[in-house]
């Protein structure tokens, strides 16, 4: 009783939170990160200055006195080019590591949610979409830097955090996909000028290659061609083979297109009519409204 106690008053928290949220009034910054801390993982670049270091912490919600509850660790620059080596060149990842980034297990079910603060290359949907890549569910990620810069370090960050956390590891494969993505996504964004359009594209066009298990150049690029066309998106040649050849990457990771969905459902019903079955996720408002109508049903029977 007291576990069904604890989700239902989660769940209760989540509605009046998304309520307060759409409501364009009302300005919320978080003061302190609401978890248990041994579900939560701060990795700073390490090479952030004093001043900057503050900024980060303010701006992930937290001080120096609650990293000591919380496990710590750091993104080197020696990190940044082992994951972002391949994808960009060196002078773009420059010699210094400042992305830093909070992650905060959440309840089975609770999805992927990621805010950014002075991050200009990576949106939150890119994250989400390369998170999910990457094999991480049902986490709450803060990704910051101290003035703007992209950002693409953090994804390195955040997947070892979360394998800190759950014990899970993420492989190297995995990895290599979601930088691999960031990256691409983050490209053609800059080349098309809509970066959300471009994130739903790839998300439409990962979900249609996990749906119907598709393996060859000519069929992914038929996919491409179809979300591209929906989407009213031009895209080159080249952004078509760089895509066809993540997508590769992307298939053998046998990822489930259900947990797919449940991880980002905000991004997937915007999918909605494009040709993905969106049945299997269902509403998550109706969830969240009929846990709640059940919890109070509960509590006063």
């Amino acid at each position: 009783m007291k576990k069904l106690y604890k989700k239902m008053m989660a769940t209760v928290l989540a509605v009046l939170l998304t309520v307060t949220a759409i409501v364009p009034s009302v300005t919320v910054k978080a003061d302190r990160i609401d978890a248990d801390p041994e579900y939560v993982y701060v990795s700073l670049g390490a090479d952030l200055s004093a001043s900057q270091r503050a900024t980060v912490l303010d701006l992930l919600g937290i001080t120096e006195e609650d990293l000591e509850d919380y496990t710590l660790g750091q993104i080197t620059n020696s990190d940044e080019h082992r994951y972002l080596g391949s994808y960009l060149d060196a002078s773009v990842i420059g010699s210094a590591a400042l992305s830093s980034v909070i992650v905060i297990c959440r309840e089975e079910g609770s999805g992927i949610t990621v805010d950014t603060h002075n991050i200009t290359y990576c949106t939150p949907g890119m994250y989400t979409n390369a998170l999910i890549t990457a094999g991480i569910s049902d986490a709450e990620v803060i990704v910051a830097g101290p003035f703007n810069i992209t950002g693409t370090a953090a994804l390195v960050g955040a997947m070892k955090a979360y394998g800190e956390l759950t014990g899970e590891d993420v492989s190297e494969e995995s990895m290599d996909a979601a930088m691999n993505e960031l990256v691409i996504t983050g490209e053609i964004a800059e080349s098309v000028g809509e970066s959300q359009e471009i994130e739903e594209l790839i998300a439409f066009i990962k979900a249609k290659v996990v749906e119907k298990d598709l393996k060859t150049d000519e069929d992914i690029a038929a996919v491409i061609d179809e979300g591209a066309e929906q989407l009213n998106i031009t895209l080159t040649e080249e952004e078509k083979q760089a895509i066809i050849s993540l997508m590769k990457k992307i298939k053998g990771l046998n990822l489930d297109l259900d947990a797919m969905k449940g991880q980002a459902e905000d991004l997937f019903n915007k999918l909605e009519g494009m040709g993905i079955d969106m049945e299997a996720a269902g509403n998550f408002f109706t969830k969240i409204w009929e846990a709640v109508v059940d919890f109070f049903k509960n509590l006063f029977s």
